[in-house]
């Protein structure tokens, strides 16, 4: 599933599109009425989190790409399109395996920019709020949940908690403020630092923990299981990421490790 970086990345190479007036649309989306778009103009090309929007004059369209949605510009796939616009100078946007729900067209009404992790509102305060708001939930979770960090994906989850060298089955109470801070900071950071390799098409190389078997710090196999209630995989060490319970119950798991167990082991650097 694409995280808010990529949805950055399409509202950009999209954004020439804007003030052009719709000439025809179709697809096979159950949600839209195509022949209101004919003749509309794209009034602002938006994203929030993981939704793309397209706001038009009486109407604005959410588009989700899920799991294996995707897009093209100029170009189709061999598949009909969920949603293809056609412009009044032959361009054309087409998107394919997604979700599209039509929206009323003031999206600041429907819309909290201050949570959007990529966006300019983005407010660290009001994250940290949130987030001190749920003392018993896990981590794992809090990294995932789109009304405190909007855009964060898996990818998020796991090098950010190996960043700050957190357990995933942490509590969020459990974490003293400052490691808090941390957390809603690193978030952050870390959306400009894949937003800045997926452009470069180097983001998978700078992954410490996401999909990889050693820890680099550690130099021992990281476990992986699904955790906590959202189940998405987890990648983490067990020595160098620290596990913070406030004394609750925490998900019970059968971690698998990533990794034969190498020949030398190190002691990792103090946090």
């Amino acid at each position: 599933m694409p995280e808010g970086p990529s949805i950055v990345i399409l509202r950009d190479e999209t954004a020439r599109f804007a003030g052009r007036t719709i000439a025809q649309a179709e697809g096979n989306s159950k949600t839209v009425d195509f022949s209101a778009l004919a003749g509309q103009p794209v009034v602002a090309l938006r994203s929030w989190g993981k939704h793309f929007l397209i706001q038009l004059p009486t109407l604005a369209l959410r588009i989700h790409l899920l799991m294996f949605g995707s897009y093209r510009i100029n170009e189709r796939k061999d598949a009909e399109p969920r949603l293809r616009l056609r412009f009044d100078d032959g361009d054309e946007l087409n998107f394919y395996t997604c979700s599209v729900k039509p929206l009323p067209p003031d999206l600041d009404a429907q819309y909290d920019w201050r949570v959007d992790l990529m966006s300019d509102q983005w407010d660290p305060k009001l994250a940290l709020k949130k987030l001190r708001a749920k003392p018993d939930m896990l981590v794992c979770d809090a990294t995932l949940d789109q009304e405190i960090f909007s855009g964060a994906g898996n990818i998020f989850k796991n090098e950010v908690l190996f960043r700050i060298r957190v357990h995933p089955l942490s509590t969020v109470g459990a974490l003293s403020a400052a490691k808090q801070r941390e957390l809603v900071e690193q978030m952050r950071v870390y959306a400009f630092d894949f937003l800045r390799w997926k452009k470069a098409y180097v983001l998978k190389p700078h992954w410490l923990a996401h999909t990889k078997r050693i820890c680099p710090r550690c130099e021992i196999p990281f476990l992986k299981a699904h955790l906590g209630k959202t189940h998405r995989r987890s990648f983490y060490c067990e020595r160098c990421q620290k596990l913070y319970t406030s004394g609750a119950a925490t998900t019970p798991i059968t971690p698998a490790r990533s990794g034969s167990k190498p020949r030398s082991r190190k002691t990792p650097p103090a946090s």
